[in-house]
């Protein structure tokens, strides 16, 4: 499979250094993987993410999917031309986690000229479904 990447020099050092001071860091997400087609991170199920009752966060999945789903997006078009900006997500949260690790992973659903739509499946260190989220993108042409 040929890479989706308008950019192939893609690595997971870079990837984690343009996360520096962002939310994405604040929150221990730490990118893991490039394939050429997807991209996944991991992210701590702490004290940063769970909620009160000591399950991983609804909203902390969420910004795990939002991550994955808006840099891959940034990663297929041509950041001199183009922004990038995330329109609409969803979240389906199935199983809960206490601990330890969980794995996000996006792939394309969608690669349009003005819009992506992207499948991220969040799991954890067993590999059992935590969460599917899809993630809209808009792609916006940058003013001249």
């Amino acid at each position: 499979m040929d890479p989706i990447w308008f950019r192939q020099e893609v690595t997971v050092d870079a990837l984690n250094a343009l996360g520096t001071g962002t939310m994405g860091a604040h929150l221990g997400i730490e990118f893991t993987a490039v394939g050429p087609n997807y991209l996944e991170a991991r992210m701590p199920v702490d004290h940063r993410t769970l909620q009160p009752y000591g399950l991983l966060h609804g909203g902390a999945s969420c910004v795990l999917a939002e991550t994955l789903g808006s840099v891959a997006s940034a990663l297929v078009t041509n950041a001199e031309k183009f922004n990038c900006v995330g329109i609409e997500i969803n979240a389906n949260h199935i199983r809960s986690v206490k601990t330890g690790w969980v794995l996000g992973t996006v792939t394309p659903l969608h690669l349009g000229a003005s819009t992506h739509v992207w499948d991220i499946r969040i799991t954890d260190e067993k590999g059992k479904l935590v969460c599917i989220s899809r993630l809209t993108v808009a792609v916006l042409k940058k003013p001249s």
